[in-house]
């Protein structure tokens, strides 16, 4: 299944008989208004998915930022938004999908199969004349069952064996070690190589066509098995599990990322850029 599905597929599929489960992930860093995002304008069955508190476990000492939840909890909440064994499920956001593709990821991960995420997410949907909603929607309890670890998955102990590629989605300036806003180291992985996750998307904020992000993939040697992706706390790197997705490329995702790695007082790390591999 195509990962991403335009606002023009939406809508013909909410016109047929048995309507997706829609869920309206609403998150920015450093902002905490997503509920209220969602409440002002959604599509129209869409319920409300918060990113800190659903897609995110317990923080602790090594965990990074925001931690896979439990797959109990997991479970529990995809249960909550209404999502049975059998259904469709698409997932937006208004950032891009730097949000919806974390939603993504874990339902993947979570071995659901039929999940997609909507390209260009609320904006497309408004600029197809898709109909708004506003105030709250629940859903009525779904029924899945849901499994766990279906997605390549490294964690901090295997970065130093991988045989791929390993790609920093974070910004130029964070990944050379000119700024770092938010953690307390500023650097990255040694033998990482950067591609911002902003390069997955055009000026429209849609995915780039599979063709132009196979071949940037590629460039960096990212179609190599055992390639992975990290960012800051494991959230925009799913955005570059599902581009390259889009594209026929399996990445593995380093869920605690440089959170966590930056963590352990004895990592080394890297500030200068990195060469390609061949």
């Amino acid at each position: 299944m195509n990962p991403l599905i335009s606002a023009n597929e939406l809508t013909a599929l909410l016109q047929g008989e048995a309507s997706p489960v829609l869920l309206d992930v609403r998150w920015v860093l450093g902002k905490n208004d997503g509920a209220q995002q969602y409440a002002a304008g959604h599509i129209p069955g869409a319920v409300f998915v918060d990113l800190e508190t659903q897609l995110s476990g317990t923080v602790g000492e090594h965990t990074g930022r925001h931690p896979l939840p439990l797959p109990a909890d997991f479970e529990a909440a995809a249960r909550s938004w209404g999502i049975n064994p059998d259904s469709r499920v698409v997932a937006y956001d208004d950032s891009g999908a730097l949000a919806a593709a974390r939603a993504w990821w874990l339902l993947r991960h979570a071995g659901f199969e039929n999940v997609q995420v909507l390209d260009g997410g609320l904006e497309a949907w408004k600029q197809a004349d898709g109909p708004i909603s506003d105030g709250i929607e629940e859903a009525a309890p779904g029924t899945v069952m849901l499994s766990w670890g279906r997605m390549p998955v490294v964690e901090f102990g295997e970065l130093e064996s991988l045989t791929g590629v390993l790609i920093d989605s974070r910004a130029t300036a964070r990944y050379l070690g000119i700024e770092e806003p938010i953690d307390p180291v500023a650097g990255h992985i040694p033998g990482a190589l950067n591609r911002p996750t902003t390069d997955n998307l055009d000026a429209q904020a849609r995915f780039h066509t599979p063709e132009h992000l196979q071949a940037s993939f590629t460039k960096l040697g990212a179609q190599q098995p055992g390639s992975a992706a990290y960012c800051g706390s494991g959230i925009t790197a799913a955005h570059q599990v599902l581009a390259a997705a889009s594209a026929g490329i399996e990445l593995g995702l380093y869920p605690g990322s440089w959170s966590e790695y930056c963590s352990y007082p004895q990592a080394p790390v890297a500030t200068s850029d990195e060469k390609h591999r061949n």
